[in-house]
């Protein structure tokens, strides 16, 4: 077995992560049901519950802020009877005065998940938590509220970087949060796989990230850590965008080097196909057009059938670590949608593999921009849902270490497709309307992990605004150290050309 453990770390993290969790509970398959191709065990954890029960919870790690909780209580149905025990007078023997803030009303959707009834449909103006939309239970360890701050709170915003660094400093020094949070999940692995993160890279928690995984890598040297780094997509005055970028450029610099996988994520993108309709002021709406993307392009991590995914990720030498992540989506009324290949000119020869494709209908890493020059280093695709058309199905049953070599050897960019017939739920948790056309409740997604020089072009960018902004004493370490980054991903014709002048 191979688990993967999971962190979500801020508001926008975890409106992400619950959608992904809650696709994840609709795999599960009852008796009488044939076998899911998932393994749930790569991310559940069997336990106790405090009535003796068997449960099966998500191996995650829940941070958030006071307030932004929502009616997600630390205790649940499954261990509620751990609740309301008494801590004992201790040495106050006075009066008790208990404050407490008003409570927040359970959201009717959850009201009929507790009750077993048919779910009401959900809107942007019902869903205020992210936990109004979550359908499953929590072990109480996976639950960390930090009171240090509170949820969209003027006087005192989590937005600074610094302010992340420093806030994980002193809660690390106070507590041991891997003693105290991680090694808990991480011991009760037979073989840990994985460490993946979703956090947000544009605000404090991309500090707090940073010093987070800092220390993952100390501990958990070989394992491989993928991260989720959303940025908000949305316009803001133009201080807040410039804070914006010098924490996203701090998180490259500091996160993507101990990362295995980084991949930038822009909520919500701008460029939308039209057989797509969101509200972009919905982190919700938003969010579940992103899990469309980042849980299918998972997808063969936690299949039976699927073990390479890694080495896919790695390419050829294992340098690029920053991904984009991109996907089309279509929408069929049955299951005999087919999934044809981009045919172009230097697709004729039959002895070919498949080749990558710059071309998606969602680019939710650079919105689309530099993609019909972008040189392609390496890309994973995931079909799912689709029936495939291929003219010679023998080419992909190749030894895939010797189509590595020749791919190498051409110069051409590393490249692995994987299909999985399961397609794309559209749970009852998710916009209705998000994908017009769904007709029943599940679409069919090409999803992928590109890395390009595109990203080069990205970095440069902020290297200018780096070099302009930040003070002195952080700037040539902070440059310097983007300006590494952004040479591994530059072409021998970017290098001739576009970067000479520095």
């Amino acid at each position: 077995m191979h688990e993967i453990v999971t962190l979500q770390l801020g508001q926008r993290a975890n409106y992400l992560a619950t959608h992904f969790w809650n696709l994840q509970e609709s795999y599960f398959t009852y008796d009488g049901e044939d076998e899911s191709p998932v393994d749930h065990d790569v991310h559940f954890r069997p336990g106790i519950g405090a009535d003796g029960a068997e449960t099966f919870t998500p191996r995650t790690l829940i941070y958030d802020l006071k307030g932004a909780f929502g009616t997600l209580r630390k205790q649940n149905a499954l261990y509620e009877l751990t609740e309301g025990m008494s801590l004992g007078q201790g040495l106050w023997d006075g009066k008790e005065i208990i404050q407490q803030q008003t409570p927040i009303i359970q959201s009717d959707y959850q009201k009929s998940l507790d009750a077993g009834l048919p779910a009401p449909s959900l809107t942007s103006d019902t869903v205020r938590y992210w936990s109004d939309y979550n359908r499953l239970f929590y072990h109480p360890r996976s639950i960390v509220q930090l009171n240090d701050y509170e949820l969209n709170s003027k006087l005192m915003p989590f937005e600074d970087w610094n302010i992340g660094e420093d806030l994980f400093s002193d809660l690390d020094k106070e507590h041991d949060l891997l003693d105290r949070d991680v090694r808990p999940f991480a011991e009760e692995c037979d073989q840990l796989r994985a460490i993946q993160l979703f956090t947000s890279s544009d605000d404090a928690w991309g500090g707090f990230s940073a010093k987070y995984i800092d220390r993952l890598r100390d501990e958990y040297g070989k394992k491989a850590i993928w991260v989720w780094a959303i940025e908000a997509g949305s316009k803001v005055s133009r201080q807040a965008q410039l804070k914006r970028d010098i924490n996203k450029a701090r998180s490259i610099y500091n996160i993507s080097p101990q990362s295995s996988l980084y991949t930038p994520i822009i909520d919500p993108p701008s460029h939308i196909p039209s057989t797509v309709q969101f509200d972009p002021q919905s982190e919700w709406q938003t969010t579940a057009l992103i899990s469309s993307a980042m849980e299918s392009v998972t997808l063969p991590t936690r299949l039976r059938s699927f073990h390479d995914f890694e080495a896919s990720l790695a390419g050829d030498d294992g340098t690029h670590k920053i991904f984009e992540l991109q996907s089309s989506v279509t929408i069929g009324d049955d299951d005999d949608a087919i999934y044809r290949e981009p045919t172009n000119e230097a697709q004729g020869s039959e002895q070919e593999a498949p080749k990558s494709q710059k071309y998606f209908d969602l680019d939710f890493t650079y919105d689309g921009h530099g993609s019909s020059n972008a040189h392609i280093f390496n890309q994973v695709q995931v079909l799912r849902g689709f029936q495939i058309d291929r003219n010679d199905a023998s080419i992909h049953q190749k030894d895939l270490g010797l189509v590595r070599k020749q791919r190498f050897y051409d110069s051409a960019p590393m490249f692995q497709s994987f299909h999985a017939p399961l397609p794309f739920l559209i749970l009852d948790s998710y916009p209705s309307n998000l994908f017009p056309g769904a007709k029943q409740k599940k679409i069919n997604v090409l999803a992928a992990l590109t890395s390009s020089s595109r990203t080069a072009e990205r970095i440069k960018s902020m290297e200018t605004v780096a070099g302009r902004i930040i003070g002195i004493d952080e700037r040539e370490a902070l440059v310097n150290g983007l300006g590494e980054i952004r040479e591994s991903y530059e072409t021998e014709r970017m290098s001739d050309s576009e970067f000479d002048d520095e």
